[in-house]
């Protein structure tokens, strides 16, 4: 058990928040129960994720995307109510980190899909250096090969527009929607650029230019950074940890 604010402490100064230009607020999102002894960790927080929170007994929930966004009106109605309603009803804490944990280099999103998918990191590029390069443990005939490879690892669709023939050497990668980091991955010298959505106007870079674009799912990107730092957390902390996976196409 730990009380939280300490916890706070603990989260802000491993992912250093202050140091992201960020389209929400990071950190300690709803404060609930001053003493925690369970988190359940998630992707976002929807509200079937809070009623699966809440089955499961917690006190603390820790997520990528949480309740609050610029451009939100500020109303607490419809859908906010319900989500905030049950949070506040059960004095659940809503911590939140959005580009923190993308960047952080062991505990991140990008971290942690780059172990999953076998890619060693060297460089970073795009703004705020969110976007990763490196190479793979195995190397990669082609893109379609390279696709498989993902889909097999994530159990998730991709969106592959193949870019030139032939071995990929240099592979970008940035989890989430990040599909406006491609031409900065293209300046980086990259052979295939990985990550969760694609737009219209990245097909037809990717035709120009010759490097390879997967979306891969903004969720199924995104699935690794939360329960790893809440595992991290719970182990330094002697708290019981449950990670919940709400199913998301996206």
């Amino acid at each position: 058990m730990t009380d939280r604010q300490e916890l706070l402490t603990a989260l802000d100064a491993l992912l250093q928040p202050e140091a992201f230009k960020d389209y929400c607020p990071n950190g300690l999102q709803v404060e609930g129960s001053a003493q925690v002894r369970k988190i359940v960790s998630g992707v976002t927080a929807s509200l079937a994720f809070i009623d699966a929170a809440i089955a499961e007994g917690a006190d603390t929930i820790l997520v990528h995307h949480g309740l609050f966004w610029r451009g939100y009106d500020g109303r607490v109605t419809g859908w906010m109510r319900q989500r905030l309603g049950q949070l506040l009803a059960h004095n659940i804490n809503l911590f939140a980190y959005h580009l923190p944990l993308d960047a952080h280099a062991e505990l991140g999103n990008n971290a942690q899909l780059g172990q999953r998918l076998g890619l060693q990191a060297s460089d970073r590029f795009g703004d705020q250096q969110l976007g990763w390069t490196g190479t793979a443990s195995v190397e990669f005939s082609d893109a379609q090969t390279l696709a498989l490879h993902v889909e097999s690892v994530l159990k998730h669709s991709v969106v592959l527009v193949p870019g030139r023939p032939g071995p990929l050497k240099r592979i970008a990668w940035c989890t989430g929607g990040a599909q406006s980091y491609f031409e900065a991955a293209i300046a980086a010298g990259a052979d295939a650029f990985i990550t969760g959505e694609i737009s219209e106007p990245q097909a037809h870079l990717a035709r120009e230019t010759g490097v390879a674009y997967l979306a891969c799912g903004h969720h199924a990107t995104e699935r690794y950074g939360a329960p790893a730092l809440a595992a991290h957390m719970c182990a330094r902390f002697g708290l019981e940890h449950v990670f919940i996976d709400i199913d998301n196409p996206a």
